[in-house]
Protein backbone atom coordinates (compact mmCIF):
# COMPACT_ATOMS: atom_id res chain seq x y z
CA UNK A 1 0.00 0.00 0.00
CA UNK A 2 1.39 3.53 -1.19
CA UNK A 3 1.18 6.14 1.45
CA UNK A 4 0.93 9.90 0.61
CA UNK A 5 3.52 12.30 1.32
CA UNK A 6 3.56 16.07 1.48
CA UNK A 7 6.33 17.20 0.04
CA UNK A 8 6.74 21.46 0.73
CA UNK A 9 9.72 24.29 1.25
CA UNK A 10 9.33 27.92 3.23
CA UNK A 11 11.12 30.62 2.33
CA UNK A 12 11.98 32.59 5.36
CA UNK A 13 13.89 36.07 4.72
CA UNK A 14 15.88 37.59 7.44
CA UNK A 15 13.92 40.18 7.84
CA UNK A 16 10.62 38.40 9.43
CA UNK A 17 8.75 37.78 6.21
CA UNK A 18 8.41 34.01 5.03
CA UNK A 19 6.61 32.49 1.45
CA UNK A 20 5.16 29.10 1.12
CA UNK A 21 6.30 27.52 -2.12
CA UNK A 22 4.31 25.20 -3.98
CA UNK A 23 3.88 21.56 -2.57
CA UNK A 24 3.83 18.38 -4.63
CA UNK A 25 2.23 15.36 -3.99
CA UNK A 26 4.81 12.02 -3.52
CA UNK A 27 4.12 8.42 -3.02
CA UNK A 28 6.76 5.94 -1.79
CA UNK A 29 6.85 2.25 -2.35
CA UNK A 30 9.63 -0.82 -1.82
CA UNK A 31 10.15 -3.76 -0.57
CA UNK A 32 12.21 -6.46 1.17
CA UNK A 33 13.30 -9.99 0.42
CA UNK A 34 14.75 -12.62 2.92
CA UNK A 35 15.65 -15.97 2.07
CA UNK A 36 18.35 -18.49 1.87
CA UNK A 37 20.37 -19.70 -1.30
CA UNK A 38 22.29 -22.93 -1.94
CA UNK A 39 25.12 -22.43 -3.98
CA UNK A 40 26.66 -25.59 -6.39
CA UNK A 41 29.41 -24.48 -8.32
CA UNK A 42 31.00 -27.00 -10.83
CA UNK A 43 34.58 -26.92 -8.85
CA UNK A 44 33.03 -26.80 -5.13
CA UNK A 45 30.77 -28.16 -2.89
CA UNK A 46 27.68 -26.53 -2.46
CA UNK A 47 27.72 -23.23 0.04
CA UNK A 48 24.74 -22.08 1.93
CA UNK A 49 23.38 -18.31 2.94
CA UNK A 50 21.34 -15.89 3.17
CA UNK A 51 20.11 -13.77 1.39
CA UNK A 52 18.32 -10.49 2.36
CA UNK A 53 17.89 -7.11 0.05
CA UNK A 54 15.81 -3.86 0.00
CA UNK A 55 14.67 -1.50 -1.89
CA UNK A 56 12.86 1.72 -1.04
CA UNK A 57 11.72 4.96 -2.99
CA UNK A 58 9.89 8.15 -3.48
CA UNK A 59 8.09 8.86 -6.67
CA UNK A 60 7.07 13.07 -6.77
CA UNK A 61 4.56 14.33 -9.14
CA UNK A 62 2.89 17.50 -10.02
CA UNK A 63 0.38 19.19 -12.40
CA UNK A 64 0.28 21.95 -14.34
CA UNK A 65 -2.70 24.18 -14.55
CA UNK A 66 -2.60 23.64 -18.43
CA UNK A 67 -2.56 19.94 -17.84
CA UNK A 68 1.04 18.76 -18.01
CA UNK A 69 2.10 16.25 -15.32
CA UNK A 70 6.07 16.84 -14.27
CA UNK A 71 7.51 13.87 -12.12
CA UNK A 72 10.77 12.63 -10.70
CA UNK A 73 11.68 10.60 -7.98
CA UNK A 74 14.47 9.49 -5.49
CA UNK A 75 16.33 5.94 -4.91
CA UNK A 76 16.78 5.65 -1.17
CA UNK A 77 17.77 1.73 -0.99
CA UNK A 78 18.13 -0.47 -4.15
CA UNK A 79 18.46 -4.32 -3.63
CA UNK A 80 20.04 -4.34 -0.08
CA UNK A 81 22.47 -1.72 -0.90
CA UNK A 82 22.13 2.42 -0.37
CA UNK A 83 22.40 4.17 -3.31
CA UNK A 84 25.04 7.25 -2.95
CA UNK A 85 25.32 10.32 -1.50
CA UNK A 86 22.80 11.98 -3.54
CA UNK A 87 20.04 9.31 -3.15
CA UNK A 88 19.86 8.35 -6.69
CA UNK A 89 17.67 10.34 -8.00
CA UNK A 90 15.81 10.07 -11.31
CA UNK A 91 15.07 12.04 -14.07
CA UNK A 92 12.20 14.49 -15.51
CA UNK A 93 9.27 13.41 -16.73
CA UNK A 94 6.58 15.29 -18.96
CA UNK A 95 3.35 14.20 -19.14
CA UNK A 96 1.57 15.91 -22.03
CA UNK A 97 -2.52 15.58 -22.24
CA UNK A 98 -2.52 13.28 -25.32
CA UNK A 99 -0.98 10.82 -23.35
CA UNK A 100 3.06 11.35 -24.83
CA UNK A 101 5.87 11.76 -22.58
CA UNK A 102 9.42 13.67 -22.91
CA UNK A 103 11.99 11.91 -20.67
CA UNK A 104 14.77 14.50 -19.75
CA UNK A 105 17.92 14.12 -18.16
CA UNK A 106 18.81 10.33 -17.04
CA UNK A 107 16.52 8.97 -20.25
CA UNK A 108 17.74 5.59 -20.73
CA UNK A 109 17.20 4.24 -24.56
CA UNK A 110 13.92 3.76 -26.42
CA UNK A 111 14.92 0.18 -27.37
CA UNK A 112 14.89 -1.02 -24.26
CA UNK A 113 11.66 0.43 -23.52
CA UNK A 114 9.39 -1.03 -25.82
CA UNK A 115 10.83 -4.52 -25.51
CA UNK A 116 8.33 -7.03 -24.67
CA UNK A 117 8.79 -8.74 -21.11
CA UNK A 118 10.06 -12.37 -21.65
CA UNK A 119 8.71 -14.69 -18.63
CA UNK A 120 11.79 -15.70 -16.49
CA UNK A 121 12.19 -17.82 -13.28
CA UNK A 122 11.79 -15.46 -9.87
CA UNK A 123 13.59 -15.73 -6.86
CA UNK A 124 17.78 -14.86 -5.69
CA UNK A 125 19.69 -17.75 -7.19
CA UNK A 126 22.74 -17.25 -8.90
CA UNK A 127 25.95 -19.00 -9.71
CA UNK A 128 28.95 -17.02 -9.89
CA UNK A 129 30.07 -13.55 -10.43
CA UNK A 130 31.41 -13.96 -13.54
CA UNK A 131 35.11 -13.81 -12.65
CA UNK A 132 36.43 -14.98 -15.79
CA UNK A 133 36.69 -12.97 -19.48
CA UNK A 134 33.30 -13.69 -20.52
CA UNK A 135 31.42 -11.71 -22.66
CA UNK A 136 28.86 -13.46 -23.65
CA UNK A 137 25.19 -11.46 -22.85
CA UNK A 138 23.22 -12.75 -20.30
CA UNK A 139 20.46 -10.45 -21.50
CA UNK A 140 18.40 -8.78 -24.35
CA UNK A 141 19.53 -5.34 -23.18
CA UNK A 142 23.04 -6.12 -22.68
CA UNK A 143 23.64 -3.17 -25.28
CA UNK A 144 21.77 -1.01 -23.27
CA UNK A 145 24.47 2.00 -22.87
CA UNK A 146 23.84 5.46 -22.52
CA UNK A 147 25.54 8.82 -21.35
CA UNK A 148 23.14 10.85 -18.10
CA UNK A 149 22.09 13.54 -20.13
CA UNK A 150 19.55 12.85 -22.81
CA UNK A 151 16.12 12.64 -23.76
CA UNK A 152 13.63 9.98 -24.64
CA UNK A 153 10.12 10.67 -26.28
CA UNK A 154 7.35 8.45 -26.26
CA UNK A 155 4.58 8.44 -28.02
CA UNK A 156 0.75 8.09 -27.19
CA UNK A 157 -0.72 5.11 -27.66
CA UNK A 158 -2.31 4.07 -30.67
CA UNK A 159 0.30 6.14 -32.67
CA UNK A 160 0.27 7.67 -35.86
CA UNK A 161 -3.35 6.19 -36.00
CA UNK A 162 -2.52 2.58 -35.92
CA UNK A 163 -4.34 0.95 -33.12
CA UNK A 164 -2.22 -1.00 -30.22
CA UNK A 165 0.77 0.88 -31.72
CA UNK A 166 3.62 3.03 -29.64
CA UNK A 167 7.16 4.19 -30.23
CA UNK A 168 10.09 6.12 -28.94
CA UNK A 169 13.25 7.93 -29.86
CA UNK A 170 15.73 8.75 -27.69
CA UNK A 171 19.02 10.42 -27.73
CA UNK A 172 21.89 10.86 -25.27
CA UNK A 173 25.50 12.47 -25.01
CA UNK A 174 28.49 12.64 -22.66
CA UNK A 175 32.07 13.37 -22.61
CA UNK A 176 34.67 12.26 -25.29
CA UNK A 177 37.72 12.10 -22.92
CA UNK A 178 38.54 8.05 -23.53
CA UNK A 179 42.14 6.78 -23.06
CA UNK A 180 43.36 4.43 -25.40
CA UNK A 181 42.30 1.32 -22.91
CA UNK A 182 38.84 2.90 -21.86
CA UNK A 183 35.67 3.04 -23.42
CA UNK A 184 32.77 5.26 -22.00
CA UNK A 185 29.55 6.81 -23.90
CA UNK A 186 29.83 10.04 -25.59
CA UNK A 187 26.67 9.71 -27.44
CA UNK A 188 23.62 7.37 -28.26
CA UNK A 189 21.02 6.98 -30.60
CA UNK A 190 17.78 4.68 -30.54
CA UNK A 191 14.35 3.46 -32.02
CA UNK A 192 11.89 1.33 -30.62
CA UNK A 193 8.30 0.62 -30.88
CA UNK A 194 6.04 -1.86 -29.95
CA UNK A 195 2.44 -3.13 -30.90
CA UNK A 196 0.07 -5.10 -29.25
CA UNK A 197 -3.26 -6.92 -30.77
CA UNK A 198 -5.59 -10.02 -30.33
CA UNK A 199 -5.56 -13.08 -32.16
CA UNK A 200 -8.70 -15.42 -31.31
CA UNK A 201 -8.30 -15.32 -27.57
CA UNK A 202 -4.79 -14.66 -27.17
CA UNK A 203 -3.28 -11.00 -26.89
CA UNK A 204 -0.08 -10.66 -28.69
CA UNK A 205 2.89 -8.23 -27.75
CA UNK A 206 5.93 -7.81 -30.53
CA UNK A 207 8.39 -4.76 -29.08
CA UNK A 208 12.39 -3.92 -29.87
CA UNK A 209 14.24 -2.17 -31.77
CA UNK A 210 17.81 -0.68 -32.58
CA UNK A 211 20.02 1.31 -30.35
CA UNK A 212 24.19 2.68 -31.18
CA UNK A 213 26.32 4.36 -28.40
CA UNK A 214 29.66 5.98 -29.57
CA UNK A 215 32.92 6.31 -27.71
CA UNK A 216 35.83 8.09 -28.34
CA UNK A 217 38.28 5.15 -28.05
CA UNK A 218 40.09 5.74 -31.45
CA UNK A 219 42.17 2.28 -30.85
CA UNK A 220 39.02 0.20 -30.98
CA UNK A 221 37.07 -0.93 -34.15
CA UNK A 222 33.70 -1.20 -32.44
CA UNK A 223 31.31 0.93 -31.37
CA UNK A 224 30.38 1.10 -27.32
CA UNK A 225 27.50 -0.95 -28.39
CA UNK A 226 25.47 -1.66 -31.26
CA UNK A 227 22.58 -3.97 -30.97
CA UNK A 228 19.04 -4.92 -32.24
CA UNK A 229 16.93 -7.00 -30.20
CA UNK A 230 12.73 -8.02 -30.56
CA UNK A 231 10.71 -10.21 -28.46
CA UNK A 232 7.14 -11.19 -28.25
CA UNK A 233 4.69 -12.43 -26.01
CA UNK A 234 1.50 -14.64 -26.59
CA UNK A 235 -1.10 -14.31 -22.88
CA UNK A 236 -3.85 -16.79 -23.82
CA UNK A 237 -5.89 -16.72 -20.45
CA UNK A 238 -3.52 -17.46 -17.51
CA UNK A 239 -0.83 -19.09 -19.69
CA UNK A 240 2.28 -16.22 -21.13
CA UNK A 241 4.55 -17.46 -23.08
CA UNK A 242 7.78 -15.70 -25.26
CA UNK A 243 10.36 -15.25 -27.19
CA UNK A 244 13.43 -12.75 -27.34
CA UNK A 245 16.84 -12.41 -29.74
CA UNK A 246 19.75 -9.82 -29.91
CA UNK A 247 22.74 -9.57 -31.67
CA UNK A 248 25.56 -6.85 -32.59
CA UNK A 249 28.98 -5.95 -30.74
CA UNK A 250 30.32 -3.57 -28.20
CA UNK A 251 33.51 -2.26 -26.34
CA UNK A 252 33.14 -3.81 -23.42
CA UNK A 253 34.45 -1.23 -20.89
CA UNK A 254 37.00 -2.17 -18.21
CA UNK A 255 35.29 -3.54 -14.56
CA UNK A 256 37.15 -5.23 -11.44
CA UNK A 257 36.40 -8.73 -13.52
CA UNK A 258 37.21 -7.88 -17.11
CA UNK A 259 39.67 -6.26 -19.42
CA UNK A 260 38.17 -3.36 -21.66
CA UNK A 261 37.48 -5.54 -24.78
CA UNK A 262 36.49 -5.92 -28.39
CA UNK A 263 33.42 -8.31 -28.66
CA UNK A 264 32.13 -9.51 -31.76
CA UNK A 265 29.21 -11.37 -33.31
CA UNK A 266 27.10 -10.93 -29.68
CA UNK A 267 24.18 -13.14 -29.52
CA UNK A 268 20.88 -13.96 -27.30
CA UNK A 269 18.06 -15.71 -27.35
CA UNK A 270 15.78 -16.21 -24.39
CA UNK A 271 12.43 -18.12 -24.00
CA UNK A 272 9.94 -18.39 -21.02
CA UNK A 273 6.54 -19.08 -19.91
CA UNK A 274 4.33 -18.46 -16.97
CA UNK A 275 1.20 -19.87 -15.50
CA UNK A 276 -1.06 -19.15 -12.88
CA UNK A 277 -3.72 -21.11 -10.99
CA UNK A 278 -5.56 -18.94 -8.37
CA UNK A 279 -2.55 -18.05 -5.96
CA UNK A 280 0.28 -20.02 -7.51
CA UNK A 281 2.36 -18.78 -10.55
CA UNK A 282 4.69 -21.01 -11.86
CA UNK A 283 7.60 -19.72 -14.31
CA UNK A 284 10.28 -21.34 -16.36
CA UNK A 285 12.52 -19.43 -18.27
CA UNK A 286 16.01 -20.34 -20.79
CA UNK A 287 19.02 -17.90 -22.14
CA UNK A 288 21.71 -18.64 -24.34
CA UNK A 289 23.97 -16.29 -25.65
CA UNK A 290 27.29 -16.27 -26.92
CA UNK A 291 30.04 -13.57 -28.36
CA UNK A 292 33.70 -13.18 -29.53
CA UNK A 293 35.68 -10.92 -27.66
CA UNK A 294 39.93 -10.24 -27.78
CA UNK A 295 41.50 -7.85 -25.18
CA UNK A 296 44.16 -6.28 -28.77
CA UNK A 297 41.87 -3.07 -29.57
CA UNK A 298 41.10 -2.85 -33.11
CA UNK A 299 41.38 -6.58 -34.04
CA UNK A 300 38.37 -9.22 -34.06
CA UNK A 301 37.09 -11.29 -31.78
CA UNK A 302 38.57 -14.81 -32.85
CA UNK A 303 37.53 -17.02 -29.09
CA UNK A 304 33.94 -17.73 -28.71
CA UNK A 305 32.50 -17.65 -24.83
CA UNK A 306 28.87 -18.72 -23.91
CA UNK A 307 26.56 -18.66 -21.36
CA UNK A 308 23.26 -19.93 -20.80
CA UNK A 309 20.51 -20.27 -18.15
CA UNK A 310 17.82 -22.11 -17.10
CA UNK A 311 15.50 -21.83 -14.24
CA UNK A 312 12.29 -22.54 -12.62
CA UNK A 313 10.02 -21.03 -9.87
CA UNK A 314 6.92 -21.37 -7.97
CA UNK A 315 5.59 -18.18 -6.45
CA UNK A 316 2.68 -18.71 -3.99
CA UNK A 317 0.51 -15.15 -2.87
CA UNK A 318 -0.02 -15.36 1.08
CA UNK A 319 -1.70 -12.29 1.24
CA UNK A 320 -1.73 -8.61 -0.47
CA UNK A 321 1.73 -7.83 -0.75
CA UNK A 322 3.03 -10.94 0.51
CA UNK A 323 4.53 -13.89 -1.50
CA UNK A 324 6.64 -17.09 -1.27
CA UNK A 325 9.00 -18.31 -3.56
CA UNK A 326 10.97 -21.09 -4.51
CA UNK A 327 13.12 -20.75 -7.20
CA UNK A 328 15.93 -23.14 -9.33
CA UNK A 329 18.65 -22.52 -11.99
CA UNK A 330 21.14 -24.23 -13.52
CA UNK A 331 24.09 -21.75 -15.30
CA UNK A 332 27.04 -22.73 -17.63
CA UNK A 333 29.40 -20.78 -18.79
CA UNK A 334 32.72 -21.06 -20.68
CA UNK A 335 35.55 -18.28 -21.55
CA UNK A 336 37.77 -18.93 -24.60
CA UNK A 337 36.21 -22.11 -24.74
CA UNK A 338 37.28 -23.68 -21.72
CA UNK A 339 34.44 -24.33 -18.99
CA UNK A 340 34.12 -21.76 -16.08
CA UNK A 341 34.02 -24.22 -13.29
CA UNK A 342 33.70 -21.57 -10.76
CA UNK A 343 30.97 -19.32 -12.29
CA UNK A 344 28.67 -22.72 -13.36
CA UNK A 345 26.73 -25.10 -11.33
CA UNK A 346 23.40 -25.12 -10.06
CA UNK A 347 21.43 -22.67 -7.56
CA UNK A 348 18.01 -23.21 -5.37
CA UNK A 349 16.28 -20.21 -3.16
CA UNK A 350 13.90 -20.18 -1.03
CA UNK A 351 12.18 -16.73 0.35
CA UNK A 352 9.65 -14.22 0.85
CA UNK A 353 8.69 -11.19 -0.58
CA UNK A 354 7.13 -8.32 1.15
CA UNK A 355 6.19 -5.18 -0.18
CA UNK A 356 4.56 -1.93 0.23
Amino acid sequence: MKKELLIASALVGTVGIAGVAEAASATFSGHTRNGVKSTDTNDADSAFSGSQQASFSVSISETTDAGVQISTGIGLSDEGAGTGNDNNPSGLTLTFTDGSKLDLVEAGNAYATHLAAVPGASGEQSVGTNTTLNSAPTALTWANKSATTGLEYHSAADALGVEGLKFGISYSVGDDGDASSTSSVENSYSVGASYVTTAGDSTVTIGGGFVTAEDSNSTSSNEAASSFAGSATVVTGDLTVGLGVSTGSEVEANTSAQETMEVDSAEITTAGASYVSGDITFAVGYASGEASDTIVLGSNGSNTDEYTNTAASVTYTIASGVSATIGYSDTERTSEGTAATNDSGSSWYVGALVSF
